[in-house]
């Protein structure tokens, strides 16, 4: 009998936001403290006792299938993307309760064992992990005095930001349509009467959804690694020269030493390496 799944990181994607980077890798395979985001991601459920964890994967899914048996962690891979939601479907019928839902592309580490307590006393069927919204683009989610999620147009309590945590119960995952992409304001949050917001204080937290997001990452978190180079980013297979400005080497990446370089990614393809503008 298939095992439990306690955790799902969600990893599918295009690779449209990384630009020339998704020629080498999707965004959770790149590597930062010498480990992946996707295997930081797991390391954050393991210690919360979220030990089975699996994930969905689209856009190159032989680098994702490494990163994730480098954190023994399943996949399902996806030919045709699912939507925000849809990949949740993978884990039904073997889902735990409740399923911890997580981003592939976000270093962080969220109180896992706090939301999963909150979430629990509620007897929440969904809940999102919320944070004072910081301003900016990101969508404000607002609560009831209850603490429930406002359908979009409502305001209340709030406004909060929602920082990618999730917990489903079984209620929410069967109101995932059976088949194509899902969403979850669409499809699920309007069904249930049960879904909370639990509102944390801010904790650290990079998206490594772009070249320049893995730069800054790179630079806060690995200083002595991948951000080696200040301003630019190094994989732990790369051979840098002396200056670079802007500058991403992926896997493999061994540029000459003579070489000073700006806004370029360089990464090694079937024995030849690659120079793109970044």
């Amino acid at each position: 009998m298939p095992e439990t799944i306690e955790g799902f990181i969600l990893a599918a994607g295009l690779g449209t936001r990384m630009g020339p980077l998704s020629r080498a890798l999707p965004k959770p395979a790149w590597p930062l403290k010498g480990r992946s985001v996707l295997a930081h991601g797991a390391d954050s459920l393991r210690r919360a006792g979220l030990v089975r964890l699996a994930c969905n994967a689209h856009h190159l899914p032989g680098p994702l299938r490494a990163a994730a048996a480098e954190a023994d962690v399943e996949v399902f891979e996806e030919p045709t993307l699912l939507g925000s939601a849809g990949g949740l479907r993978h884990a039904r019928g073997r889902a735990a309760d409740p399923l911890a839902v997580w981003n592939g592309d976000i270093l962080a580490d969220p109180p896992w064992a706090r939301f999963l307590e909150a979430h629990r006393a509620l007897g929440a069927d969904l809940s999102w992990l919320l944070v004072p919204h910081p301003g900016g683009p990101w969508n404000p989610v607002w609560l009831s005095r209850e603490g429930r999620i406002l359908p979009p147009g409502e305001t209340g309590e709030g406004p909060y930001h929602f920082c990618g945590p999730a917990l489903w119960g079984p209620r929410a995952l069967a109101l995932l349509p059976d088949e194509g992409p899902a969403d979850t304001k669409a499809h699920v949050l309007p069904h249930l009467d049960r879904a909370f917001g639990i509102v944390v204080e801010p904790f650290p937290f990079w998206e490594i959804g772009s070249p320049d997001q893995l730069i800054e990452a790179a630079g806060r978190v690995a200083p002595e690694a991948e951000g080696r180079i200040p301003g630019s980013y190094v994989h732990p297979t790369a051979e840098p020269p002396a200056v670079l400005t802007r500058c991403v080497l992926g896997p493999g990446a061994r540029v000459p030493p003579a070489v000073r370089d700006r806004d370029a990614f360089w990464f090694e393809e079937g024995g030849n390496l690659v120079r793109l503008a970044l």
